[in-house]
């Protein structure tokens, strides 16, 4: 069978998802755009070589519409020949994005594809896709209360796993460590791309290295609304900005090919794609995704979740991957350990690749074998992948 493996990753620092934030004032095709020619530039490639560019966005409208994948691949330089298209599998977007890559090399349909994603929330804002809505008569038949935020879902986590607001907060306090003291150590550095118009912006943006318990405690819930006090009486509201993820813009990159191409062209493989899985989960709990999308590609590999070396499980918010490690029962010093979303920020249709190059680079620094990522999305989903150094 073909094996899939990964040459490149590489990624924008993530800036703050808002007007005034580092990346605003690029527009999401001119970030994607760039890491598209790096890719080229770095591995001497020619785009005339890719067979497809597969680009998850989540907010496929506004700036992100018309299908960004393809906008960006022109904006690029590629050859008008190459095919690009966009993906949305809401937050695992371009996970999802890197797995029809590797299955399509392992399929024999792709030599070399580009994975990867988008997103500029400070541009196309969270929910943008959503506005002027409104539900199907199928859908709200079955779910006649309705489906709710993901921020509701994450506070019905924390509820039934028993996550109190401490505990929440010192695990987001921790993120923010490990991430400060990942960048300052040089660790994400193989990776990151200079945005041309935001030449200032060379660590992620949303890293804030002082931050403590203490400071965190005193933030407000962020979801709380009487609508959802009067249908969920049992939560008492522990999640925070502090202990959610931030609102970002960013772009990131895999170059993805079959290992013999990779030899033939002189570039070293780094790891290859040992197993895939995609689950849906209950849409109104919607965040446990991760925890059957582990056990499933972990049967698939035929591997425990002692044999991995690291995971990178989503932190978009904190009770997400507590929860997770709690089923698992996983080590949390194998959990993020260059720190998650909280503190490095979550552009939704780019963090599934960027979790996939911190993965791939925390397993280079350390000499680990495996790696799993996995990813909630919304609706109830998840992805998982793991990955095998070489």
């Amino acid at each position: 069978m073909t094996t899939a493996v990964i040459v490149d990753v590489v990624r924008t620092p993530v800036g703050r998802g808002k007007p005034g934030g580092a990346l605003s004032g690029v527009h999401p095709v001119d970030l994607s755009a760039g890491v598209l020619r790096a890719v080229l530039e770095r591995n001497g490639l020619e785009s005339t070589q890719v067979d497809d560019v597969l680009w998850g966005c989540v907010s496929q409208v506004a700036d992100q519409s018309l299908n960004v994948a393809r906008q960006s691949v022109l904006a690029a330089g590629f050859a008008e020949t190459v095919p690009a298209t966009s993906i949305d599998r809401q937050c695992g977007s371009s996970q999802q994005a890197a797995h029809f890559a590797a299955q399509g090399v392992i399929a024999g349909a792709y030599d070399i594809v580009i994975a990867g994603g988008v997103e500029s929330m400070s541009r196309v804002p969270l929910g943008s896709s959503a506005h002027g809505g409104t539900p199907s008569d199928g859908l709200t038949a079955r779910y006649p209360e309705g489906l709710i935020n993901q921020g509701v879902s994450a506070e019905l986590i924390a509820a039934k796993w028993g996550l109190d607001r401490a505990v929440l907060d010192a695990f987001a306090a921790e993120s923010h460590r490990r991430a400060a003291d990942a960048w300052s150590s040089g660790r994400f550095d193989s990776q990151i791309l200079p945005v041309p118009g935001a030449a200032e912006l060379t660590v992620d943006e949303t890293v804030r290295p002082a931050t403590t318990v203490e400071g965190l405690a005193g933030l407000n819930p962020s979801f709380r609304t009487e609508q959802m006090e009067t249908r969920f009486p049992e939560l008492d509201w522990r999640i925070t900005p502090g202990n959610s993820s931030p609102l970002t813009d960013g772009a990131s990159a895999v170059l993805i090919m079959s290992e013999e191409k990779a030899v033939e062209l002189g570039l070293t493989p780094r790891a290859r794609f040992h197993a895939f899985a995609v689950v849906g989960d209950d849409p109104i709990m919607m965040l446990t995704g991760p925890i059957p999308a582990t056990r499933r590609v972990l049967e698939r590999s035929g591997l425990s979740l002692g044999d991995i070396d690291a995971y990178e499980v989503n932190e978009a918010f904190a009770s997400v991957p507590l929860a997770w490690a709690h089923e698992l029962q996983a080590d949390p010093a194998r959990l993020n350990p260059w720190g998650g979303a909280i503190a490095l920020g979550h552009a939704l249709g780019s963090s599934g690749t960027r979790l996939m190059g911190t993965l791939l680079a925390h397993l280079e620094a350390t000499g680990g074998r495996y790696g799993l990522q996995t990813m909630c999305e919304g609706g109830g989903m998840a992805n998982a992948t793991i990955i095998e150094r070489l």
